[in-house]
Parts: structure tokens; C-alpha cells; sequence
């Protein structure tokens, strides 16, 4: 099974558009222990996610979940997969060193040339600097690795330029999302703007395909696979089964913007997880109404309950903000993805099948 460890609530960056709450608190052993047996105990995978806060503040931790498991699954022939999003100013090559031994997945969390609009340190000093050189470093041993970029609507005017920049800087694989949550304030002119932005992205995306350069970038790539395969973009959200979070204490919620919440508590890695309440919870989960009759319906994360709960305070009911942006996202990816067809049809569907 699949667990995102949050080794630490602590941080070492002070983000404008973040909706997590900083405090010295840390996982302990024991507690990191029984995370990883508890991944082991169902299934013949177990998958962990190193997050936070900052999850590079307890590298001591890293170190001891993967030599923990890479023996745990030597043992018992259950493959292990680790993964991690960090913010990369404590990234250096010894921790790289180990992380391409254990085949560790880096998505770095990084905003491209819109940066200093939101990210600082804690104090209020620039990021930019050190992340690029950070990134730089990480692709040095990773070349696969993935840019994780936020755009709160002050760093609209940057989307472009910022995917650009990424793209320059070697990153092959970019995702781009919108900030959620009640520290951002979407008005119409952010959205008309980040609709030219978009069309910009998608020229540009455009432009690369026609020199045959390799470049994934989620936000119009995963639309356009998941119209071409059939897929049901909606039934990408499993809240309690794809992804528990465990916080520093132990508890299992089942997703991020639930910690905290005791109705939704799924358990705790001492006593395990409480498969009738993950079962409750499955039940409850399910296309909002509103979207029911929507031709769009399968094409939207509208049941991403996490970005849900953000917006509205309700897992099952979507935002006017997240309606609208989905919709011109479909828009463009499909508009983009007939572009790319009639460019060259037998590498379209080589790229997104």
C-alpha cells in the first residue's frame, strides 16, 4: 500500500499561497517504523512518500525508512517504491547519492521564474537563487526528475515565461497547478489572463513537439491522454485508498486537507487502519451533483476531494474557481492535442497513449 509520511510540520520556507501550519513537531522512529510496516502489510507493493513541512529537515529519517525497507522488502519479495516532493534548498549530493540507490521519484517544488513572487525562506529572503542552483544539481543525478510548480494568481503575469524556463533550465517533466485554499484570491481578471497564458503554454508546447523535443507537461498532457484512451479523468480522486497520509503522530487520514479532522481518522499505524470507515468514506465519495449532467463531467478532477474540501469546505462540492479553470484547461488540451495529430499522427499517439 501507499503511504506519505509528513516526517515533520516544520519548514524552512514561508510560501504565501501554502495551507499547511508550521510547528516543530516531528515523526519519530517508532512511529516511522510502524508507517513502514504497516506499507508492507497489504498487497506486493509498498510505496512511500517522504513529505512535510520541509521533508529534507529530517534527512536522519529518510535514511532510516529506506534502509528499513529496502531489507523489509529483500525479506519478503514485496517490491518497494519510494518517492518525495521537497522544496530543494537541502538537497546536496550525498542525500542524491542515495536516493538514485534506492530509485527514488524527486518532484521539486518549484515555481519557475515566478519564484520570488510567492516562495521565501523563512524571514523573508529570496529562494530563486538557491533553488535553480539546487535544481540543477538534481538533474545532474536525476534527469527525470519533475518540476512541481504552484501559480498563485500574483504569478499569473509568469506562467509562460516560467514553463520556458524550466523546460531551458532540463527539466523534461513540469506539472503546473493553480494555488486552492483561503490564502489565495482568484478574481476574473486573473483568469482571463491565465487563459492567455495557457494559450501561450499550449504555442509553445506546440512548438516543441514540431522540433521532436521530449517534454511532458501534466496539466495538458494527462487531458489529452485521458480523452484519447477513454479515460475518466473524475475517477483519479480515491480518498482513503490510493494515498494515506501519516502525520508525525502516527494518524491516518485519507488525504491532506483532512488532517486534523478526527471524522475523518482511518487509524493509526500502531493499531492499524479501519477498513470500515475507509469503506464509509468510499461510499460518501462521488461525482458532486452539480456536475452530474455536465457534458464535462469525466473530462474534471470534480471529485478530487482534497481540492474540494479546500475551496468550499465540502469534499463533494466544487468551486466556481476550480469549474472554471478545468473547463479552459479542457478546452486548450483538446485543442492542442488536434494540432499535434495533424502535425504527426503516429508520434501523437506514441506520446500520449
Amino acid at each position: 500500500m501507499n503511504l506519505t509520511l509528513h516526517l515533520t510540520e516544520n519548514c524552512n520556507m514561508d510560501c504565501s499561497y501554502c495551507t499547511r501550519e508550521k510547528c516543530p513537531k516531528d515523526m519519530t522512529e517508532e512511529v516511522l517504523y510502524k508507517a513502514c510496516d504497516l506499507a508492507f502489510s497489504k498487497g506486493q507493493r509498498a510505496g512511500l512518500c517522504f513529505f512535510g513541512g520541509e521533508p529534507l529537515l529530517k534527512k536522519d529519517l529518510i535514511y532510516k525508512a529506506l534502509s528499513y525497507c529496502e531489507a523489509k522488502s529483500e525479506q519478503t519479495g514485496i517490491r518497494f517504491d519510494c518517492k518525495m516532493t521537497t522544496n530543494g534548498t537541502l538537497l546536496d549530493e550525498i542525500f542524491l547519492e542515495r536516493a538514485v540507490k534506492a530509485k527514488m521519484g524527486i518532484g521539486l517544488s518549484f515555481d519557475g521564474k515566478a519564484q520570488d513572487v510567492c516562495r521565501f525562506f523563512v524571514g523573508g529572503q529570496t529562494t530563486s537563487s538557491v533553488v535553480e542552483k539546487k535544481a540543477k544539481l538534481l538533474l545532474s543525478y536525476m534527469p527525470d526528475a519533475t518540476a512541481l510548480a504552484t501559480i498563485a494568481p500574483q504569478a499569473v503575469p509568469y506562467y509562460a515565461e516560467s514553463v520556458r524556463y524550466l523546460h531551458d533550465l532540463g527539466f523534461s517533466k513540469v506539472s503546473f497547478v493553480i494555488a486552492y485554499g483561503n490564502r489565495v484570491n482568484w478574481t476574473d481578471s486573473d483568469l482571463d489572463l491565465l487563459r492567455e497564458q495557457l494559450e501561450m503554454t499550449s504555442s509553445y508546447l506546440k512548438e516543441l513537439f514540431i522540433k521532436k523535443e521530449r517534454f511532458y507537461m501534466s496539466a495538458f498532457g494527462s487531458k489529452i491522454r485521458d480523452c484519447i484512451n477513454g479515460k475518466n479523468s473524475a475517477e483519479r480522486c480515491h480518498l482513503g485508498v490510493r494515498q494515506l497520509p501519516v502525520t508525525p503522530d502516527g494518524d491516518l487520514y485519507p488525504c491532506t486537507s483532512f488532517i486534523g479532522d478526527k471524522d475523518y481518522l482511518l487509524g493509526n499505524v500502531f493499531d492499524g487502519i479501519d477498513d470500515a470507515k475507509v469503506i464509509e468514506l468510499a461510499k460518501k465519495s462521488s461525482t458532486p451533483e452539480t456536475c452530474v449532467d455536465c457534458d464535462l463531467v469525466k473530462r474534471c478532477t470534480n471529485s478530487c476531494g482534497c481540492a474540494n474540501r479546500m475551496n468550499t469546505g465540502d469534499e463533494n462540492k466544487v468551486s466556481p474557481l476550480q469549474c472554471t479553470y478545468e473547463r479552459m484547461l479542457i478546452e486548450l488540451s483538446d485543442a492542442l492535442g488536434e494540432e499535434l495529430y495533424q502535425i504527426d499522427p503516429e508520434r501523437f499517439a506514441k506520446e500520449f497513449a
